[in-house]
Order: C-alpha cells, then sequence, then structure tokens
C-alpha cells in the first residue's frame, strides 16, 4: 500500500462534463493517490486535446483514466508520450472512430447548442443515464451544472475533437500496462461489446461491468467505479 500512495492519478472527464464527474472518485482514492482531473476545454482536436493534458498532468510518469470522451484523449495521450503512463482506465467509452451516423448527429447537436444550448444537457439525459437514475436530482443537477460551466464553444470544440478522432483499435494491441475497462451494464452509447472489444484486445486488461448503470459510471455508481480503481491502482507497480 506504502508504494501505490506516490502514484500520480490524472482523470479525464467525458463531454460537457468538469471534475464533478469524478468527485466521488477523487475523495475515495485520495489515500492510494495524488488525484488531479484535467480540463478538456481548450482544444477541438483531440491531438490539442492531449497536449494540453500532458501540460497539466504532474512531473514523471502518472496513472490515467478517461471516461467516455476522456477515454479517447487517454489514447491519444498514449501515442504523444506512452513512456509516462503507469497505468490505464478506460471507462464507458470506445477504440473506434466515429460512424457517419454519429458524426451527422454531432453537428446536429452543434447546430441546436448554437441555436439553444440551454437544451442540450436535458436532450442528452435519456441516453446517458440508467432509467432510474433519469429522478435523482443529485445525478441530474451535477449533468446540468457541469454543461453550464463548460458552455457552448467548449461544447462545440470537443463535439470537433470527437467527429475527428482516429480509429484506436490498432493502438490496443500494444498497451502493456495494467488496464482498467469498465462500463455500465445499460451504457446505451458505448455498450458492453465495445469494452468486451477493447479488453480482449489489450494484453493486460481487466473488465467490469457496473450493474444499474449507464454511460456516467462515475456518477451513477460510484462506489463500484471507485473500488474497481482502488483493485486497479493497487496493482500498479513503482519503482
Amino acid at each position: 500500500m506504502s508504494a501505490t500512495r506516490s502514484i500520480n492519478l490524472l482523470l479525464l472527464p467525458g463531454l460537457l462534463n468538469d471534475a464533478r464527474l469524478w468527485q466521488h472518485q477523487c475523495a475515495a482514492l485520495a489515500s492510494l493517490a495524488d488525484v488531479k482531473v484535467a480540463d478538456l476545454t481548450g482544444a477541438d482536436s483531440m491531438q490539442g486535446l492531449a497536449a494540453s493534458v500532458l501540460a497539466q498532468a504532474p512531473p514523471g510518469p502518472f496513472a490515467l483514466a478517461g471516461l467516455s470522451m476522456g477515454g479517447y484523449v487517454a489514447f491519444e495521450v498514449l501515442r504523444q508520450a506512452p513512456h509516462r503512463v503507469l497505468a490505464l482506465a478506460l471507462l464507458d467509452t470506445s477504440a473506434r472512430p466515429d460512424t457517419p451516423e454519429a458524426s451527422e448527429s454531432r453537428r446536429q447537436a452543434m447546430t441546436q447548442a448554437q441555436q439553444d444550448f440551454t437544451q442540450i444537457a436535458p436532450a442528452l439525459m435519456q441516453k446517458l443515464l440508467h432509467p432510474a437514475h433519469l429522478q435523482r436530482p443529485d445525478i441530474v443537477d451535477a449533468i446540468k451544472q457541469m454543461a453550464e460551466r463548460i458552455g457552448r464553444e467548449a461544447y462545440i470544440r470537443q463535439q470537433q475533437a470527437i467527429m475527428r478522432r482516429v480509429d484506436s483499435r490498432p493502438l490496443l494491441k500494444v498497451i502493456r500496462r495494467p488496464t482498467l475497462v469498465l462500463c455500465g451494464r445499460e451504457d446505451h452509447i458505448t455498450p458492453i461489446e465495445l469494452h468486451e472489444e477493447m479488453a480482449s484486445a489489450i494484453p493486460a486488461a481487466q473488465l467490469v461491468v457496473v450493474e444499474q448503470s449507464g454511460h456516467l459510471s462515475a456518477l451513477e455508481q460510484p462506489q463500484a467505479v471507485s473500488d474497481a480503481m482502488q483493485t486497479w491502482l493497487e496493482s500498479i507497480e513503482v519503482n
């Protein structure tokens, strides 16, 4: 346990999310790692976002966890600075590029955001959350408040970056570090099959499926996610 305490852990939020997405994990994992949440609002490409993450990262190697868009950025961080990443956690995300249909949906969402950004977060709720959590004010309010803080312009930059992301599947087989692949059982945005694909291709991966959760597992089932991440952190060998 004492070796694990020296680990730096960098958390990457998803689209329209900020540090509040990871609030429970920041508290739960504080005794195991020095935890920091990166800002992902300043660039409109995965390359730019990854460079920003590396500029925000603590010096030296770190464990890296990304949820949804954060997972896409994590793959790019691995491309730019593989020697910096001690371990990897991929939550509710995908190694695949956007489909043409998904890109078209993003273009429509960006147009809607230009017209009335206040409707973006409410329109996403049913896609993001397990049905049981749609009536949870703590979760719903957190999503709306994060969206307000991120704002329209950063949201559009994030969507542009997501649309242009490359296929990360060829990268999977060369990831040789402790890797957690986790998703909500009812994640309909990035379903279980996509996580099975990643976990089967990454040599040192462990797949965890979180029950009663949609796409935002870190908020919806914080204890289960924190427990899985604790096990993952404890598996890291620190020189």
